[in-house]
């Protein structure tokens, strides 16, 4: 039974590759993408390796890695681990703005969702939010400076903007909760408070599968130094300011040997070496991909 119960923001700094495998259309290295609503995601396996297989350079006791974690599975004393991640949802995507460089764009599906998990958890008691209602080719905004003649410019897009005061109390909410209060990330999380835009759910739905990074790559011959026939591939990234929540919940260690850990104790450890703190998630390690700044929320 699991008894401590938090959520862990992951905000990018880099562009992330949580691969899905390959596939048949144009891009042969996809993300890992939700089957409902073709949003990014990040499948909690993932995070859960990634903390694992960082927890030691992140500052944790190794001696702890089997008891959160679980053992490998070639060990003689073979237990769960006393740690769940659950898959990592999407609450905003950075989209490119004629004003203010870019916002933070999300839709009321994304804030329901993120909202839900945070009052399923008791993590939202301070800011029930009202999320509004958006009509597709319009947003609801926060400041006025992101419009030009009371219309904001997304990419090729234009939409018709409601500025909308109420709005700010989710944003001020949102950027307290998911972003550092550190003085190195302030622009950040005044950017966040001030520059949320709502998008309906279908216009959201378009920028994120259509306007991620996509990487071109050469496979090199080492005989010639050239590139290799055939060897022009493309990859998908999540691209770096976007934001994502996942759920973590934790219960006593199982180890048989004895000195096992209390919920509360597992979830400690989790946030000394998670909270506020640089992880490398997916794949592409090798050329700076995948660098997340993570936050845990708990009750």
């Amino acid at each position: 039974m699991f008894e401590g119960k938090a959520v862990v923001f992951l905000y990018a700094v880099s562009p992330v590759h949580m691969g899905a495998g390959t596939a048949t259309g144009f891009i042969d290295n996809p993300i890992q993408r939700e089957r409902h609503t073709n949003h990014p995601c990040f499948a909690g396996s993932g995070i859960k390796g990634a903390v694992r297989h960082g927890f030691k350079s992140l500052g944790g006791n190794t001696d702890l890695i089997d008891q959160l974690f679980g053992p490998e599975s070639r060990s003689s004393n073979l237990h769960a681990g006393a740690v769940s991640f659950g898959d990592g949802q999407l609450v905003t995507f950075p989209i490119r703005s004629a004003k203010e460089s870019y916002v933070y764009a999300t839709c009321p599906q994304a804030l329901a969702r993120t909202n839900r998990l945070l009052s399923d958890l008791d993590l939202n008691e301070t800011c029930n939010w009202n999320v509004p209602n958006v009509k597709q080719n319009e947003c609801i905004v926060v400041d006025e400076k992101l419009l030009m003649d009371d219309d904001l410019h997304l990419e090729a897009f234009q939409y018709k903007a409601k500025i909308d005061p109420s709005l700010k109390s989710i944003s001020e909410d949102l950027a307290t909760k998911a972003i550092s209060d550190n003085q190195k990330y302030q622009y950040f999380q005044e950017k966040l408070t001030n520059h949320l835009v709502v998008l309906s759910d279908t216009d959201f739905s378009y920028f994120v599968q259509h306007a991620t990074v996509v990487e071109s790559h050469v496979r090199i011959d080492d005989r010639t130094g050239t590139a290799a026939d055939g060897g022009l591939f493309y990859t998908e990234n999540l691209p770096p300011e976007s934001i994502m929540i996942a759920p973590v919940l934790t219960s006593q260690s199982r180890n048989d040997i004895g000195d096992n850990l209390d919920a509360g104790d597992v979830m400690c450890q989790l946030k000394m070496v998670l909270n506020d703190k640089l992880l490398q998630i997916g794949g592409d390690s090798t050329t700076g991909r995948g660098l997340v700044v993570t936050r845990i929320l708990e009750v």
